[in-house]
């Protein structure tokens, strides 16, 4: 883990602390969203990583910005990455609360790779397979990669399920090999 992925971990444990003593979860997830999005906008990246402009002129943009749009305590926060020089990792946060609040509610999210694109209830009754599997509602992001020529590869965080056809032919393929000799 690198230090700016430590310290994204540890502002995503604070501020997930304090939505739960608030019962504002919800509230915070979107803020924080509201936050990296504002971070990743070009002009304003390049403001926040170039060092040049001083942090007031910083903190006088954050707080235009954002004062209407997030809470007052996710707009302390803003303000202290601001102070920290640590506003880039905005985004990195953001993503580390959302895996706390998904995990506390029991959410899984799985990449679904296909040959071709899923149909509607395809979708549905992978991710239903996937929950049962797992224990955890599912959310199922698609991918299509012809390279499978068919079944389905699912990962979910670092466990990976691969039923597809090209992993099944090479299969075959190594035990007719191992036979021939």
């Amino acid at each position: 883990m690198t230090a700016s992925s430590v310290s994204a971990r540890r502002y995503a444990e604070a501020a997930f602390e304090l939505a739960t003593e608030a019962g504002a979860l919800d509230l915070w997830a979107a803020d924080l969203r509201a936050i990296a999005g504002f971070t990743e906008e070009p002009d304003v990246a390049a403001i926040f990583a170039g060092g040049r402009v001083p942090r007031d002129q910083r903190r006088r943009l954050i707080d235009a910005a954002l004062a209407a749009e997030v809470s007052p305590l996710a707009m302390n926060l803003a303000r202290l990455l601001n102070e920290r020089d640590r506003l880039p990792l905005a985004r990195a946060i953001q993503r580390d609360f959302q895996e706390m609040l998904d995990a506390r509610r029991g959410v899984a999210h799985a990449t679904v790779t296909t040959a071709v694109p899923l149909a509607d209830d395809e979708r549905r009754e992978i991710a239903a397979r996937l929950s049962s599997l797992t224990g955890k509602d599912v959310d199922v992001t698609p991918v299509v990669d012809e390279a499978i020529i068919g079944g389905v590869v699912a990962r979910i965080g670092d466990q990976l399920i691969d039923g597809s056809t090209r992993t099944r032919l090479l299969a075959l393929k190594r035990r007719l090999e191992g036979a021939t000799r």
